[in-house]
């Protein structure tokens, strides 16, 4: 018997039966059972779930009638709209695999999705087809994307709309803009509607739990994104079990801004939701103000987030205006809470935030604080059909309480593997008890109550507002300005992101004039915005070892 069981919620068993049915199926049974209900209200306008489910069918046959086959694998590169629902669901419904890409991305980053997917088919908004459509171009011929399927933000929304629910003023223009589309070589553009209005059958559903579901994506040591292979089983785990863990009903009304390209948005936001026939309160980016009014207009009773949303709404000057009282559930993770604002939410609300913890590799959570038994700035236990461990890194042998360790962690929501990438599967798993554990690269302890706590990390990575950043990506990318010799990417203290990027530079010859603000801006331009450098260091040289490696971990001691 584990300690942490005497914590758990004693409505739930440890483990649950994970279905036999693809994901799409969710959204089928639902669009059955409650065809009128509302699935997702977004800037005014309402879908319910009879609609999505119709429009994902119809996409589905469109995308079908494109060539997309069973297992194929197709882009998704979109903020929270309505059309990233249709669109995902449209995917699997078509029996192919989604690759969900953060929209922070550029045309240098895209390239390496496209080409490793081996997609030749992405959907997106025109605000990121042009650097869509400049990353395929930029391939060879054979790696390109042969169709592109773009959308208005306003197709899904009234580009008139006004009052609480309107687009706050400075995303007019980015929402409102009607947007030329670019040109793809060797491939087609597809518009929205035209692909909507599809009145073709869409294929015989055949997928199942042990099929390939998404792809998405994870950085690490090495810097190349590499793909993370969830079948529908291992996604449907953790949309259930997260589901029943937040005590979730059909009624739940849910805001949605935690962004769906990310694992932790996708499958305990958007897969848990619509299981339930629950309602998705859209946003497409954060904006306090908008957030704060949602939630109370629409009674808002489930909110997935990350810490620095909180804070960042608590220090509205209109937030003592909002009601919040509807909220049954608060929690996240990606940083963690600061005493003070939990503190603050169970005095003034009520509420426990809930913290919690996994990576893309377990389908979002593989720990989560009991609602009823939190702990504040704690991981939280083992979530439900988990078994996690504090391991010694070098044996694999289990520490006692209050022993550092890495975390290792079986169950059914563990990926399969790096996609093409056999070494690094290998590299991530170990036996133990005939079992096989995932090897998360997180140093933390557990305590005699067996929650969770994260204290250090055997991976480089930084965490700025949840996002990972990995240096050595970073490093890679940087490593084209032709001012740069040598770049060691470290973090550095920030405190309302928690962490941020901070560059050590070596310029090149005949380059010394290159400024800090110049390397910055370049770096914005090639890079998503999360993992451009807040502060660059220009110095003569970097330390190294004996055999020439970069001793980052002394730049990273003397920075902090």
């Amino acid at each position: 018997m584990r300690p942490h069981y005497q914590f758990w919620p004693s409505r739930l068993p440890h483990s649950i039966t994970v279905p036999e049915t693809s994901v799409w199926q969710n959204l089928a049974v639902n669009a059955a059972r409650y065809p009128r209900k509302t699935a997702v209200r977004y800037f005014g306008r309402d879908t319910s779930y009879r609609e999505l489910c119709e429009g994902s069918e119809r996409l589905a046959a469109y995308l079908h009638g494109l060539g997309v086959e069973r297992g194929d694998r197709v882009i998704l590169l979109m903020q929270n709209t309505t059309q990233l629902i249709l669109a995902h669901y449209a995917i699997l419904r078509a029996n192919a695999v989604v690759v969900p890409v953060n929209p922070m991305n550029t045309a240098a980053e895209l390239s390496h999705y496209i080409s490793d997917s081996g997609a030749k088919l992405a959907i997106t908004t025109a605000d990121l087809a042009g650097e869509l459509a400049k990353a395929s171009n930029g391939l060879p011929a054979q790696d390109r994307l042969a169709h592109m399927l773009v959308s208005q933000f306003t197709d899904a929304f009234d580009a008139n709309i006004e009052g609480p629910e309107a687009p706050p003023e400075q995303w007019r223009d980015w929402l409102l803009t009607q947007r030329p589309l670019p040109q793809l070589d060797d491939g087609q553009i597809h518009e929205w509607q035209q692909a909507l209005a599809c009145t073709n059958q869409p294929p015989e559903h055949v997928v199942g739990r042990d099929d390939l579901a998404v792809l998405p994506y994870t950085s690490g040591t090495t810097g190349l994104p590499k793909g993370c292979m969830h079948l529908h089983r291992s996604v449907n785990h953790n949309a259930l079990a997260g589901a029943y863990w937040g005590s979730g009903t059909s009624d739940n009304v849910v805001l949605a801004v935690v962004p769906m390209f990310h694992i932790t948005g996708m499958v305990s936001m958007l897969y848990s939701s619509i299981y339930l026939g629950a309602t998705l309160v859209l946003m497409p980016r954060w904006d306090r103000e908008l957030a704060g009014r949602l939630i109370s207009m629409h009674k808002v009773t489930s909110w997935t987030n990350i810490p620095t949303m909180v804070i960042d709404l608590m220090g509205s000057p209109n937030f003592a205006q909002f009601d919040l009282s509807s909220l049954k559930y608060i929690g996240g993770g990606g940083a963690a809470m600061p005493q003070a604002v939990a503190q603050r939410l169970l005095d003034q609300y009520g509420l426990r935030y809930c913290e919690g913890y996994g990576l893309t590799e377990t389908s979002a959570p593989s720990h989560s604080n009991p609602p009823d038994h939190p702990k504040q700035q704690c991981l939280g236990i083992p979530f439900m059909s988990v078994d996690a461990r504090i391991i010694d890194p070098d044996t694999g042998a289990e520490l006692s309480v209050g022993e550092q360790g890495e975390i290792a962690v079986h169950g059914p929501q563990v990926f399969e593997g790096y996609w093409k990438n056999p070494q690094a599967t290998a590299q991530s798993f170990m036996e133990i008890d005939g079992k096989s554990f995932f090897r998360t690269g997180d140093l933390g302890h557990m305590d005699e109550d067996g929650y969770f706590f994260i204290t250090d990390r055997l991976k480089r990575m930084i965490n700025a507002s949840g996002f990972k950043v990995w240096p050595a990506e970073v490093e890679s990318l940087m490593f084209r300005h032709p001012a740069i010799q040598e770049a060691c990417v470290i973090s550095m203290r920030d405190a309302y992101r928690g962490e941020s990027v901070k560059a050590v530079v070596v310029l090149r010859a005949g380059h010394e004039a290159t400024t800090p603000e110049e390397i910055i801006a370049w770096c914005r331009e090639n890079m998503a915005v999360y993992k451009t450098p807040r502060a660059v260091e220009i110095v003569k040289a970097l330390p190294k070892s004996g055999s020439g490696k970069v001793m980052w971990r002394l730049l990273q001691e003397a920075q902090a």
